[in-house]
């Protein structure tokens, strides 16, 4: 198994990274387009990707989204579009974070660390959730609403699981963000607020009055009822 794939149109960029990576221990490969990353992914396996937005032909975003069609693997996408929408887009393909360009190697090596020993961690045992009408299988990665599949980010996945593994308690945001985000990831727990928009649109009857994922005043989120 190799450590990172890195797809990186800009040569340069792309070989001091990779150079780098390796002067600190980790085994690289270099691809310069979005269509030989994903040749290389299905013949090989790979711990983390670390992916260019602005790429010829197929761009990040959309590769971004190929990857999370087979794969669960960490994605950390890299750009020089720092904008807000942006960074929303590579989260709702399925990015797991997003470093701006330019930046530093050693916050890159602090990111990139940080998503591989959060992605080894063991997982709890596998468990079905139902309630409202909505099931969650964690060892099969599926979510259902009223036995209708309803396709989900990974973060979108687990921070439903979280809310309804506590169905009924008021849970806050950090908890949230460090539960399932993790205390040592660099994205910004504003996301939070982002993920639970997502959700509610996919389960929400009426997002904007939404019965299933309730705002706590000051607090946080609920799933469900309670207190």
């Amino acid at each position: 198994m190799t450590d990172i794939l890195i797809i990186e149109d800009n040569p340069e960029l792309g070989i001091l990274v990779r150079d780098h990576l390796r002067k600190n221990g980790y085994t690289a490969e270099l691809c310069h387009d979005a269509e030989s990353g994903l040749e290389l992914l299905e013949r090989e396996e790979f711990r983390l990707i670390l992916l260019d937005v602005m790429l010829p032909n197929m761009n990040g975003f959309e590769t971004c989204t190929a990857v999370r069609e087979k794969r669960e693997i960490p994605i950390l996408m890299m750009s020089a579009q720092t904008d807000e929408q942006s960074k929303l887009m590579g989260y709702e393909t399925g990015a797991d974070d997003y470093i701006d360009k330019p930046f530093s190697i050693s916050i890159l090596l602090a990111k990139i660390k940080a998503l591989i020993r959060r992605s080894s961690l063991p997982q709890k045992s596998s468990d079905v959730i139902s309630e409202y009408g909505v099931t969650v299988d964690r060892d099969a990665r599926k979510v259902t609403l009223n036995d209708r599949e309803i396709q989900m980010s990974a973060k979108e996945f687990d921070l439903l699981y979280y809310l309804m593994e506590n169905s009924g308690r008021a849970v806050s945001k950090d908890t949230l963000f460090n539960e399932v985000w993790g205390t040592d990831c660099f994205s910004e727990p504003s996301t939070v607020s982002v993920h639970i928009r997502w959700l509610r649109e996919k389960l929400e009857a009426d997002p904007k009055a939404p019965e299933l994922i309730q705002t706590v005043w000051k607090v946080g989120y609920r799933f469900g009822g309670g207190k």
